[in-house]
């Protein structure tokens, strides 16, 4: 920590930053910290972090019964969002007591870089301090310090090109998984991949996959659909949507997290980084939540090319359009699952998902669906917190 020193905040205080606008909480019932630029962020949605705005928060972090946090979201919370330090019953009797009006104090800021904090609403000015001794230019709330991040870990600096990063690093693999599995929120849109004329390629909105894949499904399934029973084609249909539950978990498990079996090298862990590692680096990146259609194509094309090698021509249409929907609805619903409100009937795939990212990464592999985690034990369970590097 640098020479200031945060601020000291009244019970008072913080129960009156209890909105929206403006909403504090407190771990430990000591460190403050200010989370209104991280609610729309949050991987299980504003409205549980606002049952406890203006509150402590120690208990609810820790409870097996809602969800345990890993030391990824402890550590977020110290890297950008600390604004002070609730005072104990005896600070404020013989502190804060005696500035009537004045519950705040930056003894140790000089006043040149006091004015230079912006004031918020309520007169206040909240700064991160850092190591680093200066105040940062973009200094109010965000996700991850990349400096401070950059210089804590040494791993990537988020204001930087990731790829370059990545492929001149050199790094243990041991080094690289966990750190990887140390979930940033950048908080300034989508961190720079490539930093070139290959970035926008790297980008997919998520309305993309409906428009660019919903009508040749639609095509697929016509031809089906018009050239077989019914019944025959909605067995086949249904078969190749179950199917995609299993291909999910498959290539969620085997493949984007080969991490196992991932070679000891810079080249390997840019392949794997490309692949799946930046969303578990920066998993609420909007931009990179859904498969880039290139990708789509090279994962999807042994699969078409194996069913309609099996079946005859329009069973393997109705059993393609059936799969190719599933995959449909996985990209959806993993956007949804990171970014939207979803109903109470999606709790349990939502809280099972976000599990894996924030909890313990090898477990909990279905998206759209449990099953395989129940069929095949991983399932992640309240102690399952994957013991990170210290």
């Amino acid at each position: 920590m640098g020479s200031g020193k945060f601020p000291l905040i009244s019970k008072k205080q913080l129960a009156s930053h209890n909105t929206v606008d403006s909403a504090w909480v407190s771990l430990y019932n000591r460190k403050i910290y200010d989370i209104t630029e991280f609610l729309d962020e949050h991987p299980g949605g504003p409205e549980i972090i606002m049952e406890h705005a203006g509150k402590d928060i120690t208990k609810i972090l820790a409870d097996p019964d809602s969800h345990v946090h890993s030391e990824s979201a402890y550590e977020m919370l110290d890297d950008g969002m600390l604004i002070g330090y609730l005072a104990t019953d005896e600070e404020e009797r013989e502190l804060l007591s005696k500035h009537e009006g004045m519950e705040v104090t930056f003894d140790a800021l000089d006043a040149e870089r006091y004015d230079r904090i912006p004031a918020g609403a309520d007169g206040m000015r909240t700064v991160d301090l850092t190591d680093f001794g200066e105040i940062p230019d973009d200094l109010l709330h965000l996700k991850t310090d990349a400096s401070a991040d950059y210089k804590k870990y040494k791993f990537l600096d988020l204001d930087k090109p990731l790829i370059r990063q990545v492929l001149f690093a050199h790094w243990t693999k041991e080094f690289y998984l966990d750190q990887i599995h140390r979930p940033r929120h950048y908080g300034k849109g989508s961190a720079q991949l490539f930093g070139n004329f290959l970035e926008p390629l790297s980008l997919t909105p998520w309305w993309v996959i409906p428009i660019l894949w919903l009508p040749p499904n639609m095509y697929i399934f016509y031809l089906g659909y018009t050239h077989l029973n019914p019944f025959v084609f909605f067995s086949m249909w249904t078969i190749g949507l179950f199917a995609w539950t299993l291909i999910e978990y498959c290539l969620h498990r085997f493949l984007f997290h080969l991490d196992t079996y991932l070679p000891s090298n810079q080249l390997a862990f840019t392949i794997h980084f490309l692949m799946h590692g930046v969303h578990h680096y920066l998993p609420m990146d909007g931009m990179r939540l859904v498969m880039p259609p290139a990708l789509f194509l090279l994962l999807a094309t042994p699969i078409y090319k194996l069913v309609f090698a099996i079946f005859p021509y329009y069973i393997a249409c109705a059993a393609f359009a059936g799969g190719h929907l599933g995959y449909i609805i996985y990209d959806l619903t993993h956007y949804a699952i990171h970014h939207a409100k979803l109903p109470a009937i999606y709790s349990n795939i939502k809280t099972s998902h976000l599990e894996h990212h924030y909890k313990n990464y090898k477990l909990a592999f279905g998206v759209t669906s449990t099953f395989w985690d129940r069929v095949f034990g991983t399932l992640c369970k309240p102690k399952d917190v994957y013991q990170k590097r210290a």
